[in-house]
């Protein structure tokens, strides 16, 4: 954009040289903006916003796709790997429970912030909004 439009453009939200890419705001959680590590609030709970910087996170709508993505692939996985040990070794059920619900458990954790961390990293680079009818 050049002229007036470009000038008018708002820089609240624009990606710097030192902002980090989308694979270190995924694996550690860093702020898109700024790269500290104010992502997160919770275990997968976003923080209102960055301590460092003040980007408001929640303009960012992450919404379910991630959760929903992460139950196919982690369900497929962990499917897989239970028909696999039971035909390869048949254990009693209380191993199953033992192995598979925990790693359940942490795959869909550990996957589901960095699945919502590189999602919001992507909306913020390529400022993803709502789509607007024009008038």
């Amino acid at each position: 954009m050049s002229g007036a439009a470009g000038a008018r453009r708002s820089t609240a939200n624009t990606v710097t040289d030192t902002a980090p890419g989308t694979a270190q705001v995924a694996l550690g959680g860093l702020c898109p903006r700024c790269g500290a590590k104010t992502l997160f609030f919770g275990i997968v709970r976003f923080a209102p916003e960055c301590g460092a910087c003040g980007l408001d996170y929640d303009q960012f709508n992450v919404g379910d796709g991630p959760a929903a993505f992460l139950i196919l692939i982690v369900g497929a996985l962990i499917t897989i790997g239970a028909v696999t040990v039971q035909l390869g070794f048949e254990p009693p059920f209380w191993v199953h429970i033992l192995l598979w619900v925990p790693l359940t458990l942490a795959l869909v954790v550990g996957l589901l912030r960095v699945a919502k961390a590189a999602l919001l990293q992507l909306e913020f680079r390529n400022r993803a909004r709502e789509g607007r009818l024009v008038e």
